[in-house]
């Protein structure tokens, strides 16, 4: 998965940071391990190779139809099972499948790279196609969302999910545009909007589009509930590989695995000491990883992307999120 730009929607799926990722999990044959953001298999083919049973979660039925195609001939008893849920509800799927703890939990969060190729997806600007951007195909769209609500809403949400700082001017351009039907209706306006130059470095719809798309398949949500459920589904010495491609998802991941990792919190800027946090869920919290320069060269989609890795200890997991 990865997040949207204008200049790498034509690039071939590459699983970003494979390598480092597969290093932080370490699977061995035999181990039982999460894919919680299946898209289109690469980590999952990677752990397979690696003798791991993997249990693969994806909300678009796209990736779960691909994914059936080469599953049951991986091995008798297959070693995959797909999960066609959002990966928030991950505890409750493995009990209904009789697992109650794992080794290893994989998320690489955001929209894959089968969705954005897809100009009938409708996560991109750089092929018109209908405004849709639902991962699960089904509930509110981005057109619906973007006909109905009013300016302030919009506004927003522009704000809180794509830091924008001129969100109230495309706002009230967006209203006053409407009914938008398409991608291209949604750039044309963000770009007149923001004075878009053709020969800028960064479009400027990129981030209205990426906020959009968080607020309509509630990202941040579901990262939040995702996160807490590999806390609970993990056993002691399990380990959580997180990848995520924008600032939003890495502040959440690091702020996380630091509260679960029981980092205290400062009394007082001005004052020394801290209160103790809870008993530490996680330890061995790697530094952010990213991708090298040669990745970057090889799969340009590698560039905004972030590894965070830990291991679960033995203490009891916090309340579930939901």
């Amino acid at each position: 998965m990865t997040s949207p730009s204008a200049s790498s929607q034509t690039a071939p799926h590459v699983p970003v940071l494979l390598e480092e990722v597969i290093a932080a999990l370490n699977p061995q044959p035999g181990d039982v391990i999460v894919d919680a953001t299946f898209g289109a298999g690469g980590y999952t083919r990677a752990l397979l190779d690696c003798g791991a049973t993997v249990h693969a979660f994806d909300r678009d039925p796209d990736a779960i139809s691909q994914g059936r195609g080469w599953s049951e001939a991986r091995s008798s008893p297959p070693r995959l099972v797909l999960h066609p849920r959002r990966f928030s509800e991950m505890v409750s799927a493995m009990a209904e499948v009789g697992v109650a703890q794992v080794d290893g939990v994989a998320m690489d969060i955001g929209v894959s790279s089968m969705q954005l190729d897809q100009a009938g997806r409708g996560f991109a600007f750089s092929a018109d196609g209908p405004l849709d951007m639902r991962m699960s195909q089904a509930g509110e769209s981005a057109a619906d969302f973007l006909n109905s609500a009013d300016a302030d809403t919009i506004a927003d949400v522009l704000y809180e999910y794509g830091e924008e700082r001129q969100s109230r001017r495309v706002a009230r351009a967006i209203v006053a545009a409407r009914p938008l039907e398409t991608t291209g209706d949604l750039a044309r306006i963000v770009r007149k909007a923001l004075g878009h130059k053709p020969h800028d470095k960064k479009d400027p719809a990129t981030r209205s589009f990426q906020a959009v798309r968080i607020h309509v398949n509630d990202e941040l949500g579901e990262l939040r509930s995702g996160l807490s459920a590999a806390e609970h589904l993990l056993r002691a010495g399990g380990k959580l590989a997180v990848v995520s491609f924008h600032s939003l998802e890495d502040r959440m991941v690091k702020r996380f695995l630091r509260e679960a990792s029981g980092a205290g919190r400062a009394v007082s800027r001005h004052l020394p000491g801290e209160i103790p946090g809870d008993p530490p869920v996680f330890e061995k919290l790697s530094k952010a990883i990213r991708p090298s320069e040669a990745e970057i060269e090889r799969n340009p989609r590698a560039r905004s992307s972030t590894l965070r890795s830990a291991i679960r200890t033995t203490a009891d997991a916090r309340r579930l999120a939901v």
